[in-house]
């Protein structure tokens, strides 16, 4: 149970808004490490390593090798908060995870033989309705990504999650009433014939020019 990115952090003792403040001006980030049925211990991570990290898609669906005060955890990334107006981000969270304990985790979404699939030659165009998807599984078995061939799409073909092949080990978490979401579609490119019909409305209904 290898981690592909390391992160180091210092611990602290200070915790409430006014702790949290102060960190920020100082160019760090509070966080908090939970999990593993351990007690949760607050962190602070340095804005500018965190932000560079985060530039990474990776990132975001890998085990992490979280240093704090010289002692290493495996962790992964289960949460962000970032400033609704600046690129600041205000708050991160980790949770330890355990070679032989699900994980559940929000991974990104890939999509191959988009620009080549019937549907899209035909002028058509997709809809990526999904861009990353919950899934459980062991850490040992954490895909960075999930793949889906658009290589058979034809025009107006719906592909559900349910017709994804998942890596071994893995399953898409889904919720009630919603049990096999759609993942991408293809259909026709509508605003190319809205603008066309608009265009003739305006050249039949124009004004008349003034003399």
């Amino acid at each position: 149970m290898s981690a592909n990115f390391e992160v180091n952090a210092q611990s602290r003792s200070d915790s409430g808004k006014g702790a949290s403040r102060r960190l920020r001006r100082t160019g760090q980030v509070p966080g908090i490490v939970y999990g593993a049925h351990k007690e949760p211990s607050r962190i602070s991570v340095l804005h500018h390593e965190l932000s560079h990290s985060l530039e990474n898609e990776g990132f975001y669906a890998n085990l992490l090798s979280l240093k704090v005060d010289g002692k290493v955890e495996t962790v992964i990334l289960k949460d962000l908060q970032r400033h609704p107006a600046k690129p600041i981000i205000l708050h991160v969270d980790f949770q330890r995870i355990q070679a032989d304990e699900k994980i559940r985790l929000n991974v990104p979404v890939h999509f191959i033989n988009e620009a080549t699939c019937p549907g899209i030659k035909s002028g058509g165009q997709a809809s990526h309705v999904m861009t990353d998807m919950e899934i459980s599984c062991l850490p040992k078995d954490l895909p960075e990504f999930i793949e889906v061939d658009m290589a058979n799409m034809e025009m107006g073909a719906i592909l559900h999650a349910s017709d994804l092949q998942l890596p071994e080990g893995v399953e898409l978490i889904t919720h009630e009433g919603n049990e096999d979401p759609i993942v991408v579609t293809v259909h026709a490119a509508h605003t190319t014939v809205e603008e066309e019909e608009e265009g003739e409305e305006a050249e039949e209904g124009g004004e008349e020019p003034t003399e």
